[in-house]
């Protein structure tokens, strides 16, 4: 998708883009209010709503037809319950729930959207603090955790899917792999396999008790490190995966580099992240670069094009790329036996 879907031909239209974040923020409250989970199973009057989730009144039923516009929720005789999607994905609780991504949006992205002119001015991160900060805050670093889960839940199995070597080897490893939510997915779909993931030491314990949860203790370990000052454990398969794009090209290129080092001979590197094609982008792929400006000190999304050279500059023999759902790309390098 390279075009808006809506015609800036005309003003009316370019208005309404310029006014889409009003509909992005209804979402973003609706997640943050709980309104979802307290519909999940039943349907309930504005009333009854407003009553559950503790609101005004002044406003809710036009940001509750919104949300029926929007196709978040369905309306029939003023009572009001979740649309199929919204009952799915957005009920807090439930296996599939993405809204932990939705809460660190409304939490970070959509405050630091609103400092855009400052972040191309200054070339700076607009959200105030570094992921170091992060770990060290037990509060917000389960909110990221969360989020991430969230991700995983939905990149998981496509990876799985996407990526047919699993078979011909014996460990994985994932870098940057916060709790371990990716390892596990793949040491459960082929459970020939010793995972493993490396990340910040803070993550120690989340992992642990991650991997207890799946029955996995033992069977998915975790390291603790800086993957620019700590060496890498060693795997048939080493996997990162939306970690390159909080980095810039020079540390992208120190990355890779050191990840051929930790691929064990005959095995892979599997890289996925919402790459750029410059000629023709996704909008959704742009708009996560311009997130990458806003809270990283250096990171863009980037092209296959980069990610090759860098690859074939570490020492890989072929390089193979294949799309990964609506919006990633996956690179696979394999390293010479």
């Amino acid at each position: 998708m390279t075009t808006t879907a809506v015609d800036t031909s005309k003003p009316s239209g370019i208005i309404r883009l310029a006014n889409s974040f009003c509909d992005a923020k209804a979402l973003l409250t609706a997640v943050e209010l709980g309104l979802f989970t307290a519909l999940n199973g039943g349907e309930a009057s504005a009333e009854e709503i407003r009553e559950r989730l503790g609101l005004h009144g002044r406003g809710l039923s036009d940001w509750l037809d919104l949300l029926v516009e929007l196709n978040l929720l369905e309306r029939e005789d003023g009572r009001y319950r979740n649309s199929a999607g919204a009952d799915q994905y957005l009920v807090r609780g439930s296996e599939p729930y993405i809204g932990g991504f939705i809460e660190r949006s409304n939490r970070n992205l959509y405050p630091a959207w609103g400092r855009l002119s400052e972040a191309l001015r200054t070339g700076e991160s607009q959200t105030g603090s570094h992921f170091d900060e992060v770990v060290e805050n037990p509060k917000i670093l389960g909110q990221f955790i969360n989020s991430m889960d969230a991700l995983t839940r939905t990149l998981g199995p496509q990876l799985i899917e996407a990526y047919d070597g699993w078979g011909e080897y014996d460990s994985v490893l994932d870098v940057g792999g916060c709790r371990g939510a990716l390892a596990s997915q793949i040491v459960k779909a082929h459970s020939h396999l010793a995972g493993a993931v490396f990340d910040l030491p803070q993550m120690a314990p989340f992992a642990e008790e991650l991997a207890a949860e799946q029955g996995l203790t033992g069977k998915v370990t975790f390291h603790g490190g800086s993957f620019f000052d700590d060496p890498l454990p060693s795997a048939d398969i080493v996997v990162m995966g939306h970690v390159l794009h909080d980095w810039s090209a020079e540390q992208r290129k120190f990355l890779v580099e050191k990840a051929y080092r930790a691929v064990n001979p005959g095995g892979v590197l599997v890289v996925y992240d919402r790459m750029l094609d410059r000629s023709s982008s996704r909008i959704e792929n742009l708009v996560i670069s311009l997130d990458m400006l806003l809270v990283t000190d250096g990171g863009s999304e980037y092209t296959v094009g980069e990610l090759r050279s860098h690859a074939e500059a570490a020492g890989f023999a072929s390089v193979e790329v294949r799309l990964l759902g609506d919006d990633d790309t996956l690179v696979i390098a394999r390293k010479a036996s």
